[in-house]
């Protein structure tokens, strides 16, 4: 099981934002698969919280992204409140999973480490 967090590279966030972003979707991932699959959500816990930060070039490459893996795997758009450095509503990031390491990989596998 693990956990992917896909950043869209065009935004260049600060490293702490970026920080508070990568928590805001691990924890917006932990909250989706507890009402999906509390087996898949048992096992990740168990095995160390696996995750992977990848990443794409801007907004419209991340909404196709989820818009093409959504009915394969749990995934969920992160965007911002606004309070710091971007705009409310920006969308930076997307969390997928908690889910099975072989079916995440068949959608991410394109994608480059940030």
């Amino acid at each position: 099981m693990k956990q992917a967090i896909i950043f869209r590279s065009d935004l260049k966030l600060g490293k702490g934002k970026l920080a508070a972003h990568a928590a805001h979707a691990a924890i917006v991932g932990y909250e989706m698969i507890t009402k999906k699959d509390k087996k898949v959500l048992s096992a990740w816990l168990s095995e160390g919280q696996k995750k992977i930060v990848l990443k794409v070039k801007n907004e419209k490459e991340l909404l196709n992204l989820y818009q093409s893996i959504k009915s394969i795997v749990p995934c969920q758009i992160i965007s911002d409140a606004g309070l710091t450095q971007i705009a409310p509503g920006t969308i930076t990031c997307m969390v997928v999973g908690p889910w099975y390491d072989e079916e995440i990989d068949g959608c991410l596998s394109s994608l480059k480490l940030l």
